[in-house]
């Protein structure tokens, strides 16, 4: 099963098209190349790629899947 992981946009670097991703404090870099990002948005990973920017409505699920994934130790 394959698992995306959600995080928010600390840093971009366009040169190299990736960002740093916070992980609820783990960070980590993403590649960038299928999505267009900017500092602050909330994405979904997915094996070393932005896959997804978030709506409202979806960081508010989001919020949620992160509780449930700290509480099994998933990050």
């Amino acid at each position: 099963m394959c698992v995306a992981a959600p995080g928010k946009v600390v840093s971009i670097d366009e040169e190299k098209k990736s960002a740093i991703i916070d992980f609820d404090g783990v960070l980590r870099e993403a590649s960038t190349g299928l999505m267009s990002v900017k500092q602050g948005d909330r994405v979904m990973v997915h094996a070393g790629c932005v896959i997804q920017i978030l709506s409202m409505t979806e960081e508010e699920e989001i919020d949620e899947l992160s509780k449930v994934l700290r509480e099994v130790g998933a990050f």
